[in-house]
């Protein structure tokens, strides 16, 4: 088995191995990447893949919006830490995040009262571009959100899988029913630097 240091690239596991009956292959080679790497690149997901291209071919119309609008949907406005920061606006490791960014997730109805973890507060409804701005945009999103959440349960119950435990080891983890769990997505974009251009 490889030692971390030894790691040149980036391990590429394909979900086709799981539609072709090659299941055994896809543990083993998720057992690898998790457990030597760290982590790994899904190729083929089971995600309709004009789901993708649609919310990829959105993401530049969705900076593209006027800046009013965007300040409009700013996180400070959402109780539940989604929406738009504007570039220049984020700090990570004392340096400033050079890049505008939404937060969306799969809409929930905000359950969180005094006494409960604090967490919850995230549960509640994302803030969208209004419709008639970016028409289509919330449903593709959700679905493409939809999708992703789902393959995310299959995706743990397959690790688990892989490592020889039982497939529902994590389930625990999410809300229940499980279901109910909330699904992000941040859409980032970073302007290029004048040596650039």
């Amino acid at each position: 088995m490889s030692s971390r240091s030894e790691i040149t690239e980036i391990p590429i596991i394909d979900w086709k191995l799981i539609e072709g009956g090659q299941k055994d292959q896809f543990l083993s080679q998720l057992r690898h990447a998790f457990v030597v790497v760290g982590f790994a690149y899904l190729k083929n997901p089971p995600i309709d893949p004009a789901l993708i291209e649609g919310t990829i071919k959105f993401a530049p119309r969705l900076f593209d919006l006027p800046q009013e609008e965007k300040d409009g949907l700013s996180m400070v406005n959402s109780p539940h830490f989604m929406g738009y920061n504007k570039l220049g606006n984020e700090i990570t490791r004392g340096k400033v995040d050079v890049r505008e960014q939404f937060d969306f997730v799969t809409d929930l109805t905000p359950t969180w009262k005094e006494g409960d973890p604090i967490y919850l507060k995230f549960n509640g409804p994302a803030q969208w571009p209004n419709e008639n701005s970016l028409p289509g945009f919330k449903a593709t999103v959700t679905e493409y959100l939809q999708q992703l959440g789902k393959l995310g349960f299959e995706f743990m119950s397959l690790l688990a899988e892989s490592l020889h435990l039982p497939r529902d080891i994590f389930d625990e983890f999410y809300e229940t029913p499980k279901e109910s769990s909330q699904h992000w997505c941040k859409v980032c974009a970073s302007p290029y630097p004048q040596s650039l251009l």
